[in-house]
């Protein structure tokens, strides 16, 4: 089956092109059904790589590249290609939360079950990060951080990015019944006490503000991981499960 996903396009930013991928498609079974892509979950790594095949060639990517996602604050600059081939014993990926390049045709992967993706590009088009943001990204404020080495490194102004935020945990659903432990004062400006809910949305994005982004340069697909069970994998929803990749890279 041919894969699934929510192309998204930044306004003014020739030949850079992202895209969302949806759980329903793939020949993962069970909790991993079906385009699960992750190796670390417990699915088959046979069926795990011929979704990444499918992934790949569904985007028309001769390569990818991902990490082995530790929910921290490490931005990996030309990270290597991840194998696009069968495997019985998954390879091993680099550790860290953030990619970066200014190659074309490598495909930056984020993968996600509710966390959220970020994705960031230079409005001329020759530059591109991902991020994986977590809550524990969210309270590390690895946004902040993870642009301003992605400047650093590529002599970019951050007011000239543009980022959007994928499909993930949305406001009703991130409850934090432990909110004083996990967060603390710093972050009451986005907790409804009432609820015991984060509004991680619009944390993202103010930390993308604070990060020196325009608002007018800041997207996000208001679509809710936990609640769309045909279309996502949800950890919270579901516990295990699989994981869906969200992509960015330079044509």
């Amino acid at each position: 089956m041919a894969l699934s996903f929510i192309p998204f396009a930044f306004p003014g930013a020739p030949g850079v092109r992202c895209a969302f991928q949806t759980r329903d498609w793939g020949v993962s079974e069970g909790p991993y059904g079906g385009g699960n892509i992750a190796y670390t979950v417990g699915d088959d790594p046979l069926r795990v790589s011929a979704n990444r095949l499918d992934l790949a060639a569904s985007l028309e990517l001769a390569e990818i590249a991902e990490l082995d996602q530790i929910h921290g604050d490490t931005l990996v600059f030309d990270p290597p290609p991840s194998p696009l081939e069968r495997f019985v014993e998954p390879p091993a990926f680099p550790k860290g939360d953030g990619l970066a390049t200014d190659k074309p045709g490598i495909g930056l992967i984020i993968k996600t079950a509710d966390c959220q993706p970020v994705l960031v590009a230079h409005k001329e088009g020759r530059h591109i990060a991902a991020f994986h943001i977590g809550w524990r990204g969210n309270r590390l404020r690895f946004l902040q951080s993870g642009i301003a080495a992605f400047c650093g490194r590529y002599g970019l102004d951050a007011r000239d990015l543009l980022a959007v935020r994928g499909p993930s945990l949305g406001p009703q659903r991130s409850e934090f019944v432990n909110y004083g432990k996990e967060w603390g004062p710093d972050f009451a400006n986005w907790f409804n006490a009432r609820d015991k809910t984060m509004n991680l949305w619009r944390l993202t994005r103010d930390q993308l503000l604070e990060a020196g982004l325009p608002d007018e340069g800041i997207f996000g697909l208001d679509l809710c991981t936990a609640s769309m069970p045909d279309s996502f994998f949800s950890y919270r929803r579901d516990g295990i499960c699989g994981r869906q990749a969200n992509v960015i890279w330079i044509a």
